[in-house]
């Protein structure tokens, strides 16, 4: 096995690892608010891949425009989630959260499959982003290049977001106590609903990603995204935006070398071993990687 094609593989996990820490990112800032794991948010990737079909490929929207709409798109359907659903039963019992989110994804697949059909689509982007570039072993797409450009870029500007402007203060003070934020003066229900936004608008983008990458999407393409991106932001500490984006990476190398190193026969394997992945790492890390304990906590 050459020097060559195990650089390939690693640039592979790193495009995988781009699009999972996108949408892990919405899992934690939503978790880290309001201690709620949202398991719609995986079919925000679906809503954001047809929009980019419907723009791209069938009204010719120019490509920058096109991803513009997308993570509009993302977090007008992240605000119309929060507000619809999770606001009324704010201050319920953690587990009637749980339930309204699968039962929100369960509706929205079925919407998809009720006014899509269920058959798979292809996704084909114009010649100038599917153009191979070969540098020395390693050979990738425009695409893939804008998948990590875009990726790093939003994730970048996100962080600045939280960390240095007032919106992202008052994330972080409501991340550490709900209540104490309150009565500081800070705007809960406009808080939570930028985090529902913004999360779900990188999830919007990751979707045009996916169908880029991948060539073909369908209606329930947005479950098995979404439940591993869930597991990257485990991984590198649920609540913890940092933690999702090595998360999103661990398991996007992870998930490829377990494919590419080993026999073509594991390669069917290749989500058992994430949750294995998952399931070893817990046990010594039962926090995640970067996850601050519950009782550091206010």
């Amino acid at each position: 096995m050459s020097g060559g094609y195990i650089a390939q593989q690693i640039v592979n996990g790193v495009i995988l690892g781009s699009m999972y820490a996108l949408v892990a990112i919405g899992f934690s800032m939503i978790y880290g608010i309001i201690r709620l794991i949202n398991f719609a948010h995986g079919d925000v990737v679906m809503i954001g891949a047809f929009l980019t079909l419907g723009l791209f490929q069938t009204l010719g929207v120019p490509f920058p425009f096109v991803a513009l709409a997308v993570l509009l798109a993302g977090g007008l359907m992240g605000i119309l989630i929060e507000r619809s659903t999770f606001r009324p039963i704010r201050g319920a019992p953690q587990v009637t959260g749980f339930i309204a989110s699968l039962a929100v994804s369960i509706m929205l697949q079925n919407l998809g499959v009720l006014a899509l059909t269920a058959q798979p689509r292809n996704f084909a982007f114009p010649d100038y982003l599917q153009k191979v570039i070969y540098a020395g072993p390693i050979s990738f797409r425009v695409i893939d290049m804008v998948i990590m450009f875009t990726a790093m870029v939003l994730m970048t500007v996100l962080l600045l977001l939280v960390h240095r402007t007032k919106l992202g203060m008052a994330m972080r003070a409501t991340a550490e106590n709900l209540e104490v934020a309150r009565l500081m003066g800070i705007n809960i229900n406009r808080t939570i609903m930028a985090a529902f936004a913004l999360g779900s608008g990188l999830a919007g983008v990751a979707g045009l990603m996916w169908g880029g990458k991948f060539g073909q999407i369908d209606p329930l393409l947005g479950y098995v995204p979404g439940l591993k991106s869930f597991v990257a932001a485990v991984i590198g500490g649920v609540g913890s935006i940092p933690g999702a984006i090595l998360g999103g990476y661990v398991l996007g190398l992870s998930e490829v070398l377990f494919v590419g190193l080993l026999p073509p026969i594991y390669s069917a394997f290749r989500d058992a071993f994430v949750f294995s992945t998952l399931i070893l790492l817990l046990l010594f890390l039962p926090n995640g990687i970067l996850g601050a304990k519950v009782e550091d906590r206010a």
